[in-house]
């Protein structure tokens, strides 16, 4: 009978203890869906050390450095009869740049040379022969023979003062560009007149200008990346600073900076480009992270990183502000992940979790 009954109520037990034990399964349930429910959905990314630069940005001209510009002549006075070039066109070596017609006197004096120069070989001969028959000393064949050498000498002078050509050509010493033209096509000129002014292809440079308080940064040797402000150049043109002004140029009110660049491959550009450029004035190693993560209240700039749940605030200082990723230093633990879809709606201590996978920003 006693057997009986304890089986009764182990039956009428049973179900009592199974509804109990359902109902805490409950509770912890809805106590893990609140917890859930309270913890925000955030983007992350992971910070990573990186050396940024920073850089001065310049605006200017591919032009030829006056420092290498030449003034191209002729030896001879004439009259401009043709010039083949304008100002800024790229020549190669030994093209024709201008014309010039042969002064008639000029032309005079070389055949006058040319003349002399007949005579006297004229006179040696017949020098020669009178010395073989006895009828000349050693000594008259000597003075003939002088002045065989000096006529020589004198034709020889003439054609290097340019009285051999009617006309003479001005052509190219080298690769380069015609920077000036100082006559126009019948001017009379004199021997030794200034007729062009050339820059050799390896003398053309990047010419800036930078606002005066920035020019304090720069130093000669600095490397410098050139881009054409209107294309022209697949990838930027490298180079470094040659001279920093001392003074403010009073057309543009900036400071003159030159750049010496990479010729060969600035071959695709012509005098007078529009250049951009920004010139690396130091560099330094700081937190790499995405510009979303930045954000900044009454008390300066923060991140938020994700441990164990929770957000936490780093304050930061942002010393790399262009570009994504930028660059910030400050006390972040590089095995945290930073905060940023979703920054905004946090705050020091709330719970967080990421809602995706993690993002490097390497």
């Amino acid at each position: 009978m006693i057997l009986r009954s304890l089986r009764l109520h182990t039956f009428l037990l049973l179900p009592l203890l199974l509804l109990a034990a359902c109902s805490r399964s409950g509770d912890e349930a809805d106590a893990s869906a609140a917890s859930k429910a309270e913890s925000v959905a955030v983007g992350v990314a992971t910070p990573t050390q990186q050396v940024f630069h920073d850089h001065v940005e310049a605006f200017g001209t591919f032009a030829g450095d006056s420092r290498h510009t030449q003034t191209l002549t002729l030896p001879q006075a004439g009259q401009v009869v043709a010039t083949e070039v304008t100002p800024g066109r790229r020549v190669s070596k030994g093209q024709a740049l201008l014309r010039l017609a042969t002064d008639p006197a000029m032309r005079s004096t070389y055949q006058q040379a040319q003349s002399a120069l007949g005579l006297a070989h004229g006179e040696l001969a017949r020098t020669e022969r009178l010395v073989g028959e006895h009828l000349a000393t050693n000594a008259q064949l000597a003075s003939v023979r002088k002045a065989l050498a000096d006529a020589q000498s004198n034709l020889a002078a003439q054609d290097r003062l340019g009285g051999s050509a009617d006309v003479a050509v001005l052509a190219a010493p080298a690769d380069g560009v015609v920077t000036a033209i100082a006559v126009a096509v019948g001017e009379r000129v004199q021997a030794g007149a200034r007729l062009l002014d050339f820059t050799p292809q390896r003398a053309l440079s990047a010419q800036l200008g930078v606002a005066p308080e920035q020019a304090a940064k720069i130093r000669p040797g600095m490397l410098v990346s050139v881009t054409p402000v209107y294309g022209g150049a697949a990838q930027p043109l490298q180079g470094s600073v040659s001279i920093v002004s001392d003074a403010t140029n009073p057309q543009t009110h900036l400071i003159d900076v030159l750049v010496d660049v990479d010729t060969d491959k600035a071959a695709s550009l012509t005098a007078g480009t529009a250049l951009r450029a920004q010139i690396e004035v130091a560099q330094h190693t700081a937190w790499a992270v995405p510009r979303d993560a930045l954000l900044s209240d009454e008390q300066g700039s923060y991140v938020f990183q994700l441990h164990q749940g929770k957000a936490h605030r780093v304050d930061v200082e942002v010393v790399a502000p262009t570009g994504d990723p930028i660059g910030i230093s400050g006390t972040l633990d590089g095995n945290d992940p930073v905060v940023t879809l979703g920054a905004y709606e946090l705050s020091d201590g709330a719970a967080a979790h990421p809602q995706a996978a993690e993002k490097n920003t390497r």
